[in-house]
């Protein structure tokens, strides 16, 4: 009897499209592999929870993005109902969604992260773009503390657009992330594995239109270039790949993530910008194409995460 894989897709969060796209791409994979498939546009109500347990999933892939998908507490409800997973457990998710608590994290075990203020929605009106400028410099990253995908996101390059870039992440979060802007080359890093977790290639991300990865460049076709193998210095390769298994290890990630760096225009080591730990799947992702270049398949690659959600400990 074939195994029975329910996927979760779409739902109702900022990032709900990327969501459909990749639900999509998962369910045709794994349909190839012979799995039986049946897909769920799920969203936290209690007919969506109903018809998740009576389906009786041997395994569920979470095909969510964003809050009530990425951020731990689907995972806890499937963790609760004793249904294995793809991806990380509780922790690890809620963590990695958190980007001020990860960031702090991996500043303490020596990652290097973008200096950095914290904001809360409260304190809006206490805040000056002026102090923000002479504290972190132009140009200025604010967003969302738990959005993905850019969603909020605003790169301020003058003074006057940081307020608004304030008012708009507000409007997703309560806790606002601003940072200084690392220029240099992005560059992402899949990670795939438990006990043993492996790098992949190392891919180049260079933008067509805007000057960072922005949603129209991720998610557009043709919207951006990925390079294999980036074009870093050897060493900043090195460093790259080594952080990317650590911040893994770090935040306890299962199964695959995706962890995402500046590597500086002066050489100097590379900026963690966040960990990944349901990446996008659509045709325009950066984890098949990573994997791809690893000698994975898109159908291969959905497989393999399969197999290792079926043999993690639940819980």
């Amino acid at each position: 009897m074939a195994v029975r894989v329910v996927v979760l897709y779409g739902g109702d969060s900022s990032e709900r499209e990327v969501s459909l796209r990749t639900g999509r791409g998962i369910m045709n994979a794994l349909r190839a592999k012979g799995y039986e498939v049946i897909g769920i546009d799920f969203r936290p109500t209690r007919e969506c929870l109903a018809q998740l347990v009576q389906l009786q999933a041997d395994v569920v892939y979470i095909a969510l993005h964003g809050r009530y998908g990425e951020d731990g507490r689907l995972q806890g409800l499937l963790d609760l109902l004793g249904i294995p997973y793809v991806g990380s457990g509780v922790l690890a998710s809620a963590l990695a969604m958190d980007k001020v608590r990860s960031k702090t994290l991996a500043r303490q075990a020596g990652i290097r992260v973008a200096p950095d203020r914290v904001i809360r929605r409260e304190e809006l009106d206490r805040v000056t773009p002026e102090e923000l400028v002479r504290e972190l410099g132009l140009p200025l990253v604010i967003k969302p503390n738990r959005e993905g995908s850019t969603v909020g996101l605003t790169v301020a390059q003058r003074e006057e657009e940081v307020r608004p870039g304030l008012e708009q992440a507000a409007r997703y979060d309560d806790t606002i992330l601003v940072e200084s802007f690392v220029p240099g080359v992005e560059v992402t890093v899949g990670v795939l594995g438990d006990e043993t977790p492996v790098a992949l290639p190392v891919i180049e991300i260079v933008p067509r239109k805007n000057f960072y990865y922005d949603y129209e460049s991720k998610y557009t076709p043709g919207g951006s270039e990925h390079i294999i193998p980036a074009r870093i210095a050897p060493e900043a390769e090195r460093k790259v790949r080594e952080w990317a298994v650590a911040a893994y290890r770090l935040l306890d990630c299962q199964n695959y993530a995706r962890v995402d760096f500046i590597v500086p225009k002066d050489g100097g080591d590379p900026v963690l910008l966040e960990v990944n730990t349901l990446p996008g799947m659509t045709e325009t992702s950066l984890f098949p194409d990573a994997a791809r270049a690893y000698g994975l398949s898109y159908p291969d690659m959905v497989d393999r995460l399969i197999q290792l959600a079926l043999r993690k400990p639940q819980g």
